[in-house]
């Protein structure tokens, strides 16, 4: 994957988990992962010890997320 260069734009197109969690890892100081496994189940990780800290996260994300225009 090391001839790809992320574009840095928003797509309407699933991307590959591997892909995601590459990127991020390079920017990040703290994160909190949601998503499915291959079973369909529900997962969370966080590296956030406090849930409150973690909750305020997730919703300023997804206030921005909210916020991203329909035609993007």
């Amino acid at each position: 994957m090391s001839n790809v260069a992320p574009l840095g734009n928003i797509t309407k197109l699933d991307l590959p988990v591997a892909r995601v969690l590459e990127g991020a890892k390079e920017k990040l100081e703290s994160v909190v992962i949601l998503g499915y496994t291959k079973d369909g189940e529900e997962y969370f990780a966080s590296t956030m010890a406090d849930g409150g800290e973690a909750l305020w996260l997730l919703r300023r994300c997804e206030k921005a997320l909210l916020e991203v225009p329909d035609d993007m």
